[in-house]
């Protein structure tokens, strides 16, 4: 099953949030159901994007300040629109990717409090017009977001160490949350809040329903009120 132009669905969330986890499942879901699908993470993604990845989250950019690091998110993510999405959206796929846009607002814009017009001209360069057709916000507690991301993180290595931004003080993640709550304020025809504290597959039903909503029809995500949906 594919269409003229494929359907870009964006997750985000803090720490721990169950971003991966829900993505893998989401594909298997619309696998089955017959949608060509592709998954893909930022930063990262295309071959540029992932060597910017690991000067970004190893902490190597840190040195060089905020602006820095939104500079090279920015330019990650226009070699992976480029490289990627685009091309995948153009075949008529499914693009499922972990992070995307509003990251960037949160993490470099509220926290890091970079100028918002400095914001917005990183944003009009690097993606123009494409942005996500909907955005799947996972919400969780942030101090239970960084137990499940240290959990993992040791899970997979012995000596593994928090990235970058893992390592930050639990105030600064819990901003984090706000900000991109706000961002779903803001933008209910596009943002979808997901209550990530549930169990993974009650999430996994949850975030089925809202995108099969949107394939159904641009209008059939919004409340009433005209607030973001939240399940």
């Amino acid at each position: 099953m594919t269409t003229a132009r494929g359907l870009f669905v964006t997750f985000e969330g803090g720490e721990g949030a169950g971003k991966s986890t829900q993505i893998r499942l989401l594909a298997e879901a619309l696998r089955v159901r017959g949608h060509t699908v592709v998954t893909t993470r930022e930063p990262g993604g295309s071959a540029g994007a992932e060597a910017l990845r690991h000067v970004l989250l190893s902490g190597a950019a840190e040195p060089f300040g905020v602006r820095m690091e939104a500079l090279l998110f920015a330019a990650a993510r226009a070699d992976h629109l480029d490289c990627v999405i685009r091309p995948a959206l153009a075949r008529g796929e499914t693009v499922l990717c972990d992070r995307f846009v509003d990251s960037s607002r949160v993490y470099q814009g509220v926290t890091g409090n970079l100028e918002p017009p400095l914001m917005a001209a990183l944003e009009r360069v690097s993606i123009g017009t494409s942005m996500p057709d909907v955005t799947l916000v996972l919400d969780l507690p942030a101090e239970v977001g960084l137990q499940r991301a240290r959990r993992r993180a040791g899970a997979l290595a012995e000596t593994a160490t928090p990235d970058r931004f893992e390592k930050e003080k639990l105030e600064i993640h819990e901003k984090r949350r706000q900000g991109f709550l706000d961002i779903a304020l803001r933008e209910p025809g596009r943002c979808r809040v997901i209550d990530a504290s549930l169990d993974v597959d009650h999430i996994a039903r949850d975030i089925l329903s809202e995108v099969e909503r949107v394939m159904a029809g641009p209008a059939s995500g919004q409340t009433d009120d005209g607030q973001a949906a939240r399940s």
